[in-house]
């Protein structure tokens, strides 16, 4: 049992002002494996407190020295790293292996990034007779999502650290194990006392009163869209900066000249990732009609093949929502390819769901249209390739995209034409120093690199005579 006792607040770890607790449950077992507080509005106003007498002077101190304090946090979670897999894995079910690859290992590279480069650029420059200078904007509130807990709480703090901020954080509630061990490895670096603040609770209090804090000047949050709009509605009473990273249902188009074989793959490899419960994966994959028979059997192959990687889902109420989902699929007509209602053969406990691919998709049934979080594929076929961009761009979401084609000449044409914040041509990988985020109903801002340095900058103009 891991019972968090106490919020950390001006570099103690301070008791809550509440008693209520929230267990932390093993999805893979439903066994209660921790606890932590529920706290309040008034373990929000302290951090808050905390943050703000702490700016002035973390404000004032030399990138290069919030640099080294970085790296040597970065290093520590280097050490840690089997530790923190397992207790990502304990709380919410990632298998060890990619627990220790992707939520922790990633995190790494991203803190690495910035102590390397962006840490130590330059924070003004001359345009004509004006020096323009970018400043900190002030206390930030970092409210955090379930599914990757420990790299979004690094996506969030550790350029706002860099860029000079000071920082509430808030952990999921059902997740809130491996945020605290950060957290008692940050204290150990010697950040100063006040910089880094972590409130545990619920987001319809802790997260509602720190959007809400006139003291607050900037709130990041990843989670929902429907969460996201009403943090957006809370924060708007003082006219803070809102950076949004919320949901998506992303499209990966496959040309007809495309590598069927590897499009093919690598998009249900997307989709089912961390137990689908990304917000960037690939959900829909759009192929050509004529291909629409090969496309199943490819798919049915991989799903069979993915299964046993998989983890359980965080809880039951997100194994419920992919399990209404499913049943939605089937009822509007859908071809259930693989998978369908239900716990796999050998996974009869926990929150384990079947890897699901539905083809004969249409754009208008709910699966094709509504984010579902689960592993969970559809297939929509198309006849032309204007068609196939149509269909791609035929969702209130935009965060992710990917397109096959054979040359990436003509998959970059077709990428320009995607109406999201970021598109993979070919698979190509992952980079943490691209800018991250979505349009439309996935949320504003950016993450990751320079652009995530500059969401915890203002921007002043000097003229000079």
């Amino acid at each position: 049992m891991t019972d968090i006792k106490c919020h950390y607040i001006n570099g103690r770890w301070c008791p809550p002002t509440t008693a209520d607790r929230i267990p932390v449950i093993d999805p893979a077992t439903h066994l209660v494996v921790g606890s932590a507080p529920a706290g309040g509005a008034a373990d929000v106003d302290a951090a808050v407190a905390a943050a703000r007498s702490a700016f002035p002077g973390w404000a004032a101190t030399p990138r290069a020295e919030r640099a080294r304090l970085l790296g040597a946090l970065g290093e520590l979670l280097r050490s840690h790293a089997g530790e923190l897999a397992r207790l990502i894995e304990t709380e919410m079910g990632a298998p060890e292996a990619f627990a220790l690859s992707e939520h922790v290992g990633t995190p790494i590279a991203i803190i690495d990034d910035y102590v390397a480069g962006l840490a130590h650029e330059p924070d003004e420059e001359r345009i004509g007779n004006s020096l323009v200078t970018r400043e900190p904007i002030g206390v930030v509130a970092a409210i955090l999502p379930w599914n990757y807990p420990l790299y979004q709480l690094v996506a969030k703090i550790v350029p706002a650290l860099a860029a000079g901020c000071t920082v509430v954080a808030k952990p999921a509630e059902l997740t809130p194990l491996a945020t605290c061990r950060f957290t008692e490895l940050l204290d150990e670096v010697g950040i100063p006392a006040g910089v880094f603040n972590l409130v545990f609770g619920t987001g319809p209090v802790v997260g509602d009163a720190m959007s809400r804090h006139p003291d607050v000047d900037m709130v990041s949050f990843t989670g929902s869209t429907l969460a996201g709009a009403l943090v957006g509605q809370a924060a708007a009473a003082t006219v803070k900066r809102v950076a949004l990273e919320l949901g998506g249902k992303s499209a990966s188009l496959v040309t007809p000249d495309a590598d069927l074989e590897q499009a093919v793959t690598a998009t249900v490899r997307s989709c089912m990732t961390n137990s689908g419960q990304c917000c960037n994966a690939w959900t829909r994959l759009i192929t050509p009609r004529s291909a629409r028979d090969t496309v199943a059997r490819i798919a049915a192959r991989v799903a069979a093949e993915i299964q046993p990687e998989l983890g359980p889902l965080v809880s039951p109420d997100q194994y419920n929502r992919v399990q209404s989902h499913i049943a939605a699929g089937l009822d509007a007509g859908a071809a259930l390819i693989t998978g369908g209602l239900g716990h796999p053969d050998d996974r009869p406990d926990g929150n384990y769901a079947k890897v699901t691919v539905f083809g004969d998709v249409s754009p208008e049934m709910t699966i094709a249209q509504e984010e579902i979080f689960g592993p969970v594929l559809v297939i929509l076929s198309y006849d032309t390739l204007d068609e196939a961009i149509t269909l791609a761009n035929d969702s209130r979401y935009g965060l992710h995209g990917g397109v096959w084609a054979a040359t990436t000449e003509s998959g970059l044409a077709i990428a320009r034409r995607l109406r999201t914040g970021q598109v993979d041509v070919n698979g190509a990988e992952f980079n943490i120093a691209a800018p991250f985020g979505g349009y439309k109903q996935s949320g504003n801002g950016r993450e990751l690199g320079r652009y995530g340095l500059e969401e915890f900058l203002e921007t002043k103009a000097i003229q000079l005579a």
